[in-house]
């Protein structure tokens, strides 16, 4: 029999109210189907249509911000203030992916007419992107708007005319219901297709949803041992599909000596502040910084003790995190050879409440002890690893796992180590920030938020910014067919005046 799906308050731990009750496998048959009913027409919106209809989600959304910052702030505790910024994220997310498809460039349409070359003559052909089908979106536990039911996994794959079911997080069931119902009802007024966002909960659901032989590709941040148990399943069906997941990142951030010398305290309170953000509950939390030994890097050091030592206990997302965190600690305070500056209890007040914790290692450590030093762990912690040489800073850096970011703190004027970091750093992550910190993800033409196994899946692909879109098409390549079987994007005479590559020139 499925259980009910409760919302639960971080700040006492209590249950507030069931939810719903867990989907059957009934339920995830009746909302794939749902989807595959609303594919065609949502395909046939066409770009500006769907662009239109990212509009009206976004703006339906705004209509009733207050109602669900609230509801989302009782099951995440993530105050007022940050869900607000992270609404206001949101729907900017849903108009940017719009614009990306008003401007066309998505589509990839390239056309090349039948000619003679030196090769001998070569056909008519013309290729664009086309929608893989319905897809399956696992929502994250630490953005209820963002990384959720109206996020931008789901902002894109509708984006690329491909209907969605979300498999709602159990940390914000309510949070989730109230979104989906705002969705559903703006897309039934501008008569979109029933059908095109659905939503499914529980644990076993995810899974059945992922094996379904109608979902054609799945949406995934989480943790790597449950994202690397769902990309299994995804690739080991009888068709295997295409599983895009953020998982574990331990975002490296390298402090080069002459950037110690020249702003060690500086750099130490902007690094605590940036791993202690939203209680570390960031997918690009900085939880890694490789340090100088010697005078500077301890000044560093100590500057970052002190502003770890004023970071209040602040509530964690739900249980199961907040164990883990505490779990993690432990372990990392009992590696040989640690120093717990900052871990002496990192246990709150009340509910799932947490402290901050700072340990102290040396490279050599890290190369003897990679579990659990070189794993992430989920929270307010962070790791100082010193190193005793520049070539050990870049043969440790060398030796990381893959991670979302890597940060490079370098001096005025500095030039030849910082080349070889950032060298490094671009071989072992997805974006690389010099003299910042990499918490905050821009939504951008140019963004790329992705990286080397283990923090992701597939490498080559951005779950945001406008190339996000793309990971939910497939190239389809016309060879002699009439023009008027032509898709519009493919037809001679451009009827959505898209830019195209025609015989080699735009």
């Amino acid at each position: 029999m499925p259980s009910p799906v409760s919302s639960v308050d971080p700040r006492t731990g209590a249950l507030t109210e069931a939810v719903v009750m867990e989907s059957t496998a009934a339920d995830v048959n009746g909302a794939v189907e749902s989807a595959v009913r609303a594919a065609a027409g949502l395909e046939a919106l066409g770009s500006h249509g769907r662009a239109a209809l990212l509009d009206t989600l976004a703006e339906a959304l705004e209509n009733q911000r207050e109602a669900l910052v609230d509801v989302a702030d009782r099951e995440t505790a993530l105050g007022a203030a940050r869900l607000n910024g992270e609404l206001a994220r949101t729907t900017y997310q849903l108009r940017f992916i719009a614009d990306v498809l008003r401007d066309g460039r998505y589509t990839g349409a390239v056309i090349d007419h039948a000619q003679d070359t030196a090769m001998g003559p070569q056909p008519d052909l013309r290729r664009m992107l086309i929608p893989l089908g319905p897809v399956a979106v696992f929502a994250a536990s630490n953005f209820p708007f963002a990384f959720s039911m109206p996020g931008g996994d789901v902002a894109s794959a509708l984006a690329a005319g491909c209907p969605v079911i979300v498999k709602a997080h159990p940390s914000h069931p309510a949070t989730s219901e109230a979104v989906f119902s705002i969705l559903s009802r703006a897309a039934a007024a501008a008569d979109a297709p029933a059908g095109l966002l659905t939503r499914v909960h529980g644990m076993v659901a995810g899974q059945q949803l992922v094996a379904h032989p109608d979902v054609k590709a799945v949406a995934f941040t989480g943790s790597t041992r449950g994202g690397r148990a769902l990309f299994d399943l995804a690739t080991g069906r009888s068709e295997p599909i295409p599983f895009f997941g953020e998982l574990g990142s331990l975002n490296p951030l390298a402090v080069t000596p002459a950037a110690a010398a020249e702003r060690a305290a500086q750099i130490g309170e902007a690094w605590v502040e940036s791993f202690t953000l939203g209680v570390g509950q960031f997918c690009t939390k900085p939880g890694l910084a490789l340090v100088p030994a010697g005078a500077d890097g301890d000044a560093l050091r100590d500057a970052a003790v002190k502003k770890t030592r004023a970071v209040a206990p602040a509530w964690m997302l739900n249980q199961g995190i907040h164990d883990a965190y505490q779990s993690g600690v432990a372990h990392l305070v009992h590696v040989p050879g640690a120093i717990a500056h900052v871990a002496g209890d990192v246990r709150g007040t009340e509910g799932f409440a947490a402290g901050a914790a700072l340990i102290e290692v040396s490279t050599a450590d890290l190369a003897a002890h990679t579990a659990p030093l070189l794993d992430e762990c989920f929270g307010p912690v962070g790791i100082i690893a010193r190193y005793a040489s520049e070539d050990d800073l870049l043969e440790t850096l060398r030796r990381l796992d893959g991670s979302l970011t890597a940060t490079v703190h370098l001096a005025q004027d500095e030039t030849t180590l910082p080349r070889h970091l950032i060298r490094i750093a671009a071989e072992r992550a997805g974006r690389i920030v010099v003299n910042g910190f990499p918490t905050g993800v821009a939504v951008n033409w140019a963004q790329h938020h992705g990286g080397p196994w283990p923090s992701s899946t597939n490498s080559q692909h951005t779950s945001v910014g406008a190339l996000s879109v793309q990971r939910f098409l497939r190239p389809v390549a016309y060879q002699n067919v009439p023009d008027a079987f032509l898709p519009p994007e493919l037809q001679d005479a451009n009827p959505l005046e898209l830019p195209r590559r025609v015989d080699g020139e735009y």
